[in-house]
């Protein structure tokens, strides 16, 4: 399939400032990173922003094999389980994933029955393993260091990176979840940076800093992403690994944290068939 063929939409989430991508070649998609919206004000969720991606798929009569995600995510819920359900999708994350649920069982107490093996997701992909999906094939790439089974998506010359970086504003993702490791990020983007040009990168979030127009085309049609190569001029070259490690630790530190009512169900509203009580569990003193 050539590059040019392939179409991508974005969705904006301005609640969380997340990007929801459909991928497809005019026939077969996939969705990444749907957002299921939760207002916490009143503990309730809707479908508002999986239903605009919806409208999308339907009016261009899309197949939709596989909704796939980055990451556990740790300021949205998935909606995932939409997807599934409204179009017979299989959900797909990377097969690391076991080590954000183990440490989430821990930590939110959901007892030893929790299963801790990804068998909530249809699909679990390691490094280099690809889906063939209509025309085109997406390839995972495992970039850890915001969570240790974060993986990035590759389909032809377009990298959707999830939370590994940022736009070249704004810098990379925070690293002190369960498992988080900045030197891990670090490496993890030298191997992104190392992508032949033009690889395109596609970022999960636009945080908009000094509230600047979004950082992709309002055209209605395509997303705009990030070469690599002007990704590089962003960032800071030839600084040493352990000196750019202490400072995403060093941000981190002063950062808000604000996880707790997306981690704690992520693998029971993502367990498809299964039941999750409803309820959210916010432990104390331990982030």
């Amino acid at each position: 399939m050539k590059a040019d063929s392939m179409e991508i939409q974005h969705f904006f989430d301005q609640a969380t400032s997340t990007l929801t991508y459909v991928v497809h070649d005019g026939g077969t998609g996939i969705v990444i990173d749907p957002v299921l919206d939760y207002d916490p004000k009143s503990a309730r969720t809707t479908v508002r922003s999986a239903e605009a991606v919806a409208q999308y798929i339907d009016h261009r009569h899309l197949s939709i094999p596989y909704v796939i995600d980055t990451h556990a995510h740790a300021d949205h819920l998935t909606a995932m389980p939409f997807f599934k359900k409204r179009y017979g999708s299989q959900t797909v994350t990377g097969s690391r994933v076991g080590e954000v649920q183990r440490s989430f069982r821990e930590i939110y107490n959901l007892g030893a029955d929790f299963p801790v093996d990804g068998r909530q997701f249809d699909i679990l992909l390691d490094e280099g393993q690809d889906l063939e999906v209509g025309s085109f094939r997406i390839r995972a790439m495992h970039t850890p260091g915001h969570t240790p089974a974060h993986m990035s998506w590759q389909v032809e010359n377009a990298l959707f990176v999830g939370d590994t970086l940022f736009m070249p504003d704004y810098g990379s993702a925070r690293c002190d979840f369960p498992g988080g490791a900045a030197e891990q990020l670090y490496d993890s983007i030298q191997r992104i940076y190392a992508l032949p040009d033009p690889t395109r990168l596609f970022m999960c979030h636009d945080y908009q800093p000094g509230g600047r127009e979004d950082a992709f085309r309002d055209d209605g049609r395509r997303a705009e992403a990030i070469e690599c190569s002007t990704a590089r001029r962003h960032h800071e070259k030839g600084i040493y690994r352990v000196k750019t490690s202490s400072r995403r630790e060093a941000g981190d530190a002063v950062a808000d944290f604000a996880c707790h009512p997306n981690q704690h169900p992520r693998g029971r509203v993502s367990r498809i068939g299964g039941k999750w009580d409803g309820i959210f569990k916010i432990p104390l003193n331990v982030f």
